[in-house]
């Protein structure tokens, strides 16, 4: 049987375990955790009595493919639970033991849950069974395919750290990772696509444009914005105030920390305690630092009485909040521990809440449109009614929520998925999914509908017959948080910023010393310019340094500046500038105000102007 007839799960599972066979073979004291396929490729966790290096895997690689090439069958056999730890007890792996005293103990779900690998063992067997590759028997309930020859083209990419079953307090084990393609042309294309990756990665490129920091003082999962960084975050606030004033939203500010009782009375104590920050006591009470909004504009809504009339009511704010994030899932601006949110909650009545959520989805359309996102899709997180002691428990209330949001997201034309059991402890929620230009997803900010919020908090609105009625809330966040969002940002451009987001805009740049006074003098014109930037003027430096012109311009493009304005005699007589473009060159001599009127309306349209044509011969 050819190796295309089996399906992709199987191969990358299979070579999981020739990767397994060849350690054991180069590394006979090597014990073995799991290694499950992943959405590209394969890994394995193991431990050595000397750690595996970076230099260790092309050795490794090559007796994969020796033992690929003499193709080992996958035998099958079948053991007793107790005759099975027996048996892996006299093969000292004490990982594979203790996986099998789990599934004792406690059945294979309680294995696929604490380790994330499904192929372990079957559901409810009392035997289990074995695999042989070789001279390595692994614990695994199958499928593999026949023989390592099938297992396809495979490349080892990277060791890191994994504790074992997903605990800091168990031992951290080496995690191999690999990737894994039927044929060596989607393997190569796989492998350039994470070198691009690796070129837009936003730590890296946050590191050289100096746009943030994280300082283990300060702690893990803080960041820290630097002036350069602080634009972006600045720019996309400001375009974020405007969008929503036009949309009719009201501005609010809240406070950092709260009391428990607000929320217990909330509902995040104790559905989402794991995630929130052990509490301040502050007079003898507990105080919590918020890991979301919403209650506190709960409170801000019940300050005043609302009509019918009034309805919708739309409050905003970008609000910072802090959530427990485990160690192990930090990651740049990606995953951290405190950030700053797009948040707003629109309160309507239930005759208008399928038409608010539509317009939220337009809004984050438009804001996709504006940054050049064109591959995104909806994420329509539901409950498990079989399961609703995770959620509230009002099941009329579930079903009439789902309908108002299904009817909201066919209307819009979006493209969505359902998901079964992901919803918000309140209400089923949408989270927004882009893919960036090297096809990673991200989902990048989440709206719920929350139909209890009214019971907790006595959300209401007088009705037309004077009677009191339940709110609904909308929970949305479309540009999600700073930190995430411009971390997408990053590496979606790649670090080249649109004009009107980038922390510099353009550098003054003298041909000599003698026409530093010139350049100080349009630097100075720029910088007070009216065009309207968050900051009040086009952000731009004067290079008068000591460095030749051809490395002042390198420098520039080095550092992603969208414009270098170069000037010596000529222009200094001119009052012009000879104007180079960071992606399209040399865009010839200007005037002064002809180049500020050109970054006003890239500011103005937050579109960056287009690229000079080619002049015909």
């Amino acid at each position: 049987m050819s190796q295309d007839a089996f399906p992709v799960e199987t191969r990358r599972h299979s070579a999981a375990h020739l990767m397994a066979a060849a350690i054991k073979d180069l590394y006979p004291d090597a014990q073995f955790g799991v290694g499950p396929a992943t959405a590209t490729g394969f890994y394995y966790d193991i431990t050595l009595p000397e750690p595996l290096t970076l230099d260790d895997l092309p050795k490794i690689e090559k007796r994969m493919k020796e033992m690929r090439a003499e193709k080992h069958r996958f035998a099958c056999e079948a053991l007793p639970i107790a005759d099975a730890i027996d048996y892996m007890e006299r093969q000292n792996q004490p990982l594979k033991v203790e996986l099998l005293k789990l599934l004792r103990d406690k059945g294979s779900t309680a294995i696929a849950k604490e380790t994330g690998d499904e192929s372990v063992v079957g559901e409810g067997a009392e035997t289990v069974t074995f695999f042989r590759t070789g001279d390595f028997v692994d614990l695994c309930r199958g499928p593999h395919v026949d023989h390592t020859g099938q297992v396809g083209h495979f490349k080892l990419r990277s060791i890191a750290g994994a504790y074992w079953r997903g605990d800091q307090k168990n031992a951290q084990l080496q995690r191999i990772h690999a990737l894994g393609f039927a044929s060596k042309e989607e393997l190569d294309a796989e492998v350039l696509r994470l070198e691009e990756q690796a070129r837009r990665d936003h730590r890296k490129i946050g590191k050289e444009l100096g746009l943030f920091t994280i300082s283990d003082e300060v702690g893990s999962g803080l960041p820290m914005w630097l002036p350069a960084g602080n634009v972006i975050r600045d720019e996309l606030e400001l375009l974020a105030r405007k969008t929503e004033h036009k949309a009719g939203y009201q501005r609010v500010s809240t406070p950092h920390i709260t009391k428990g009782d607000l929320y217990h009375r909330s509902g995040h104590l104790p559905y989402y305690a794991d995630d929130m920050y052990a509490p301040i006591i502050i007079d003898e009470q507990e105080y919590y630092l918020r890991p979301m909004n919403c209650p506190h504009h709960h409170m801000i809504y019940s300050h005043d009485q609302w009509s019918y009339r009034d309805m919708p009511v739309r409050l905003s704010e970008y609000g910072q909040v802090y959530r427990f994030e485990a160690s192990g899932g930090l990651s740049g601006l990606m995953r951290v521990r405190g950030f700053c949110q797009n948040d707003a909650h629109i309160y309507c009545r239930e005759d208008q809440a399928k038409d608010e959520f539509l317009a939220v989805m337009h809004m984050h359309a438009h804001y996709y449109q504006l940054f050049g996102i064109t591959d995104f899709w909806m994420r329509l997180s539901l409950p498990d009614f079989e399961n609703l002691e995770k959620y509230v428990d009002d099941a009329e209330g579930w079903k009439r929520a789902l309908s108002i949001l299904k009817a909201a997201m066919d209307e819009s034309g979006y493209p969505y998925r359902e998901i079964e059991g992901e919803a918000a402890f309140y209400g089923p929620k949408v989270d927004f999914m882009v893919k960036s230009v090297v096809g990673t997803e991200y989902a990048i900010s989440t709206n719920q509908l929350d139909f209890m919020a009214a019971k907790r908090f006595d959300l209401e609105y007088t009705a037309e017959n004077g009677s009191k009625q339940p709110v609904y809330v909308i929970h949305r966040a479309p540009l999600g948080s700073h930190e995430r969002f411009t971390a997408f940002l990053i590496e979606h451009y790649a670090g080249k910023f649109p004009v009107w987001i980038s922390p510099v805009q353009a550098v003054v740049i003298p041909i000599a010393d003698r026409h530093d006074a010139y350049v100080t003098e349009v630097r100075n014109r720029l910088f007070n310019s009216d065009v309207d930037t968050v900051n009040g003027g086009i952000r731009v430096e004067a290079d008068i340094g000591s460095e030749r012109m051809q490395k002042k311009i390198r420098n520039a493009q080095n550092r992603q500046i969208p414009y270098m304005l170069v000037a010596g005699d000529a222009e200094a007589e001119a009052g012009t500038v000879s104007v180079r473009h960071r992606d399209h060159g040399d865009l010839g001599v200007m005037s002064v105000d002809a180049f500020i009127d050109r970054v006003r309306d890239e500011q103005r349209n937050r579109r960056d102007a287009p690229a000079p044509q080619a002049q015909a011969s």
